[in-house]
């Protein structure tokens, strides 16, 4: 959480729509009302890709309280939407470990396949570019609303009510060149990529045009984003839309 706590989430049974699980791969702010995480943060540069195999192996995250309902891999079988990843499982192949922990249901969203990919796939694997390149992401994922139109058409609950369909799906990118001290570069090196697109089958591959405002993500969520930064950064950075290449 490099860039805050978007919202505040606690590890406290007290808090079953805003509980916290800090993993060594990724942290998540986790509603269980929904079954779904609220928001996904985590760090991508080259020391966490390497050559692990994509392990498949989805499972209910036995760090979540044994109080909150369990989601597991059926929660979602014949439903028409994808499992799918907040952390990608190509951003965590360092080891077998990392690989093998972005598959933890808690890190799940149901997803129309096409968004997840198609549309999701193409801005992974662009950023997955960039970090080849020499830059180094901070990202945070997300997802609001209710209602999403899968293989199957419109839905908006799963597994009897116990998943919530979200209406649309986000991310916001921080972009940097390979350094330290990222806090203080933020402010004159990074590029700030935010993204929220329909939670339909009918999204378009092209995510580019589904550049918004860090601003607007927040006031659709009520989420507060790069909380760490100086608040006179956060103002001048979250209220830009990025216009930058995309190829």
């Amino acid at each position: 959480m490099a860039l805050g706590n978007p919202s505040g989430a606690t590890s406290s049974l007290s808090s079953p729509t805003n509980y916290l699980l800090v993993k060594p791969q990724f942290t998540i702010g986790y509603n269980a009302n929904r079954g779904t995480p609220t928001w996904v943060s985590w760090h991508l540069n080259r020391a966490w890709m390497g050559s692990a195999p994509r392990q498949d192996d989805f499972r209910p995250d036995p760090a979540l309280p044994r109080e909150f309902y369990q989601v597991t891999m059926r929660s979602y079988a014949g439903s028409g939407f994808d499992k799918g990843h907040n952390c990608p499982s190509a951003d965590r192949t360092a080891d077998l470990d990392d690989n093998s922990a972005t598959f933890l249901m808690s890190n799940m969203i149901p997803q129309a396949p096409n968004n997840n990919q198609r549309t999701w796939s193409s801005l992974e694997e662009w950023g997955r570019t960039q970090v080849s390149r020499g830059q180094e992401i901070y990202v945070i994922m997300g997802s609001y609303g209710k209602g999403g139109t899968g293989a199957k058409g419109f839905m908006t609950t799963l597994d009897g009510g116990h998943v919530t369909v979200p209406a649309r799906v986000w991310k916001v990118l921080v972009i940097l060149p390979e350094g330290s001290d990222d806090i203080n570069r933020i402010a004159t090196q990074a590029r700030i990529l935010a993204i929220d697109t329909p939670n339909d089958n009918a999204v378009s591959p092209d995510w580019s045009q589904y550049r918004v405002s860090v601003d607007a993500i927040e006031n659709a969520t009520g989420l507060d984003l790069l909380s760490k930064l100086p608040l006179d950064v956060q103002a001048r950075l979250e209220a830009q839309v990025d216009k930058g290449p995309t190829r």
